[in-house]
């Protein structure tokens, strides 16, 4: 997808996988667990030792779909949940009582985790801290992880928003190792346009990164999908940029066009990926593409995001 030959540490989730492989494995709440995807990606998980998991939820349901899985379960490893708001609730208690580093997304509806995740009384949320989302990618052809934010959280956001996302994605990269992110804001054009309220924050966003109002990241836009990603692409526009072409974050506009892009890699571009949001990270399967925990698909647990 870009033609740059620099050297990049990682390039798709099975590199990030087998950085993960070096560290302990990682304390997983798995809210209703009792999915068979959800619980191949565990197993594979906790057998490359990258993943100790609590599985909440019914059951005799988990053991049931694990075992069609032929991955014998060890009963003392799950907690009984009737409901899906109970075992959100109790995801979240595990980790406020230090038993699990991160949550995951079982066989529920986002809007039902991420109400007990942002309780205002026994939530996760941190105050003075903007929930975000990640989608972590792996595209083919294209020679780094890609960050697509926010793809799921926040549906609109203003610019003091994309600034606070933007930041949460730059800390995601550096604990993955990216100790030097390019972040690309997107738009559907390359010049500042009046007209296009998204050109006009992505400049904004860009002179507050070089004042240090955003910080651990080169920063530049606005900038097309195409120019932002293809380095022939941005020879061919003309543009002068250390991002350009380069990108490791790709700062979307708002959630339609950051969740159309992320599901176009996906299944267009044959894109793997896993999805991150809030602190402790909460995580979900990995989807279709090359390499990755749940071949054909990819996603790896990570430890935390902001």
């Amino acid at each position: 997808m870009t033609e740059t030959s620099e050297p990049l540490a990682l390039v798709t989730l099975d590199d990030l996988i087998q950085q993960a492989r070096d560290t302990a494995p990682i304390r997983i709440a798995v809210v209703n667990a009792a999915q068979t995807a959800v619980l191949e990606t565990l197993r594979d998980a906790s057998r490359l030792g990258l993943a100790a998991p609590v599985l909440i939820g019914r059951a005799v349901e988990i053991i049931e779909e694990s075992r069609t899985l032929g991955w014998e379960i060890d009963p003392q490893i799950i907690i009984e949940a009737d409901t899906d708001a109970q075992a959100a609730r109790i995801g979240v208690e595990l980790v406020q009582a230090g038993r699990a580093e991160a949550i995951m997304k079982g066989h529920l509806h986002t809007d039902t985790l991420m109400h007990a995740l942002l309780d205002s009384e026994h939530g996760l949320r941190q105050p003075g801290r903007r929930v975000s989302h990640v989608f972590l990618v792996d595209v083919p052809d294209c020679p780094r992880l890609l960050a697509v934010t926010d793809a799921a959280v926040n549906i609109t956001p203003d610019l003091s928003a994309k600034a606070q996302i933007l930041q949460n994605a730059i800390e995601l990269m550096h604990l993955i190792g990216v100790e030097a992110p390019r972040a690309a804001v997107i738009s559907a054009v390359e010049t500042v346009t009046p007209a296009i309220a998204s050109t006009l924050d992505a400049a904004c966003l860009t002179l507050m990164a070089r004042r240090g109002q955003i910080t651990g990241a080169e920063v530049d836009g606005p900038l097309a999908f195409d120019n932002a990603i293809s380095e022939r692409a941005a020879r061919d526009k003309g543009i002068d940029s250390p991002v350009a072409g380069k990108a490791d974050i790709l700062l979307m506009p708002d959630l339609v066009s950051g969740n159309v892009l992320a599901k176009n890699l996906e299944y267009h571009a044959g894109a793997g990926g896993t999805e991150l949001t809030g602190r402790p990270a909460q995580g979900t399967t990995g989807r279709t593409g090359r390499g990755g925990l749940d071949a054909p698909g990819g996603g790896a647990p990570a430890r935390t995001l902001p």
